[in-house]
């Protein structure tokens, strides 16, 4: 294999540093302990790995990984891009409201085997049942139990940056599934870009992380990126995280040099969770990075994370508001390390223009700045060419990390990777004072007499108009009506809104839509918890919740 490419560090890390922790899974799930695969110890599992996947299928055949978060997913990885197959990083079946989305990425993406665990090998057996042909049967390796002596019998065989290293499928929040075709070429860059940012330091800095790991910012964040300088990555399952985020902090305490990420509703839910007797202990002060992204980046979060843990030394510098997507492998932008978030005043009515003017009257939107590219080029670009800074369009992208198509689809790829090697990202963006701010999605854009509104904005004002909403669980979308579209609202009841009058409820979310957005609600949807779909990272699924409701389940 090319000795440049990030897959080869595995090896070149297991010689020179072999006794080096590489990775270390906390399993709170289970009976708490914790297990550590050093380099020497992960690249002969992988090389093992290699081998028995080599006796099932060909180089560029895929190979799916159904497996739950642990050690044996980064072997399960490493040990399919050793062989020269094709990841499919997915999950084990039995992840709640995901069913559909994992039959339909496993159908895609026509693996030629399956990767899990002896412990989850009776629902991956049930889910091949009654999975589209060959289906049930596919060969099935129980990555735990191959046998170390096969790695004897490995012989390394050359990879190329344009081979396919996995396929990353999107998690959906306005359109079905696709697999993003990442090369080793892809990995390479954008593990190099993010850790670059970082500034880690080699054989030091630790990751701290709890992400999902068939999820992009999990996968290159806990498995690629710690390659790059044989660091140490330290991780756990997201249920445990979700079950006491006191955890991660916990994690992120042991350690005087460590970076780590995550969703921005995670550090709001850490911040409500996270008792004042559970900060006692807590020291935040190694913490370098804090990256916040995978969904819009809200000011909100970052105040309340930091009121409630800077009494644990927790620096302000340390967040690190980001934008990326899966079709640029994950990372595009970020604010620069110990620089402090940079939260702007637009005003709205000259956003709904097109214009990011700084506010001095009327309606505010407080957009969080996402730093600049690192190691690619980014443009804003409108119906007639690039715009000037100030003005919303558009954000595309170039750079070595971006993807080169979409799995077995032509014509979306013609579309979103363009012949002149510029990613139309569907993310609407825009420049002003050297940084970029994301603004919101083309497709979630509600347009109503001709103007626009932002969703997340409609989203934030309703679940603030009232204490039986609950926080970071609404839906705002447009549907058709006979002049202009109209404005839906779902929301989820909250735990305090559990005897809340519906109506009453309704009253005041439409009056407070009105009058922070001049905008009337055409319905307004209070569901009970668990309706409004999320993807896989935590984003509101406005595609999917816009289905549901013109089918009527929402009813």
């Amino acid at each position: 294999m090319a000795d440049d490419l990030l897959i080869a560090r595995v090896a070149r890390w297991a010689r020179e540093a072999p006794d080096a922790p590489a990775y270390t899974f906390v399993d709170h799930l289970g009976d708490g302990s914790r297990r550590t695969y050093t380099w020497a110890r992960a690249d002969l599992k992988a090389r093992a790995l290699a081998v028995r996947l080599r006796e099932l299928a060909r180089p560029g055949d895929r190979v799916a990984v159904l497996a739950p978060s642990g050690l044996d997913y980064v072997v399960a990885v490493l040990g399919a891009m050793y062989a020269r197959l094709v990841a499919v990083p997915l999950f084990a079946p039995g992840l709640p409201g995901h069913a559909e989305r994992l039959a339909r990425a496993f159908s895609d993406a026509g693996p030629a085997a399956v990767l899990t665990t002896t412990a989850a090998r009776p629902a991956v057996a049930a889910f091949l049942d009654g999975a589209a042909p060959p289906g049930a049967g596919l060969p099935v390796v129980a990555i735990d139990a191959v046998s170390d002596l096969l790695a004897d019998e490995w012989e390394p065989e050359p990879i190329a940056p344009g081979d396919l290293a996995y396929l990353q499928y999107t998690s959906g929040s306005t359109r079905a599934p696709a697999g993003v075709e990442i090369t080793h070429g892809n990995l390479t860059a954008n593990a190099a870009q993010l850790w670059e940012v970082f500034r880690a330091r080699p054989r030091t800095s630790v990751a701290v992380l709890w992400l999902p790991l068939f999820h992009d910012m999990g996968l290159v964040a806990t498995v690629a990126m710690p390659i790059m300088g044989a660091n140490r990555a330290v991780f756990m399952d997201p249920v445990a995280f979700v079950m006491s985020p006191v955890r991660w902090l916990r994690l992120l305490s042991e350690h005087d040099d460590v970076y780590t990420g995550a969703p921005n509703f995670a550090y709001e839910y850490t911040a409500a969770r996270v008792r004042p007797e559970d900060r006692a202990g807590l020291d935040l002060s190694g913490v370098r990075v804090m990256l916040n992204g995978a969904e819009p980046v809200r000011p909100g979060a970052i105040a309340a994370f930091d009121a409630a843990f800077a009494g644990c030394g927790l620096r302000p510098e340390a967040h690190t508001p980001a934008y990326g997507l899966a079709e640029a492998t994950v990372f595009v932008s970020a604010a620069d390390r110990d620089e402090r978030p940079v939260v702007t005043a637009f005003s709205r009515d000259a956003l709904r223009e097109g214009r990011a003017v700084p506010w001095t009257e009327g309606a505010a939107s407080h957009l969080v700045a996402c730093g600049r590219p690192h190691g690619q080029r980014v443009r804003i670009v409108g119906d007639a060419g690039d715009l000037p800074d100030g003005h919303v369009g558009e954000i595309r992208v170039q750079g070595p990390n971006v993807a080169r198509a979409y799995w077995r689809d032509p014509a979306r790829s013609a579309e979103v990777f363009g012949p002149d090697g510029w990613l139309r990202t569907g993310d609407l963006g825009v420049w002003h004072d050297g940084r970029l701010y994301v603004t919101g999605r083309i497709k979630d854009l509600v347009i109503v007499d001709g103007r626009n509104h932002y969703p997340q904005d409609i989203e934030v004002t309703v679940q603030e108009a009232h204490e039986a909403v609950r926080r970071d669980r609404v839906a705002a979308f447009a549907v058709p009506g006979e002049d202009t579209e109209r404005l839906v609202v779902v929301a989820e009841r909250s735990r305090r809104g559990r005897g809340a009058d519906p109506e009453e409820v309704g009253r005041a979310v439409r009056a407070a839509v009105r009058v922070r957005h001049d905008l009337p609600v055409h319905d307004f949807v209070l569901a009970e918890a668990g309706t409004v779909p999320r993807t896989s990272s935590g984003k509101i699924a406005r595609r999917a919740c816009l289905r549901a409701y013109l089918e009527g389940a929402l009813v």
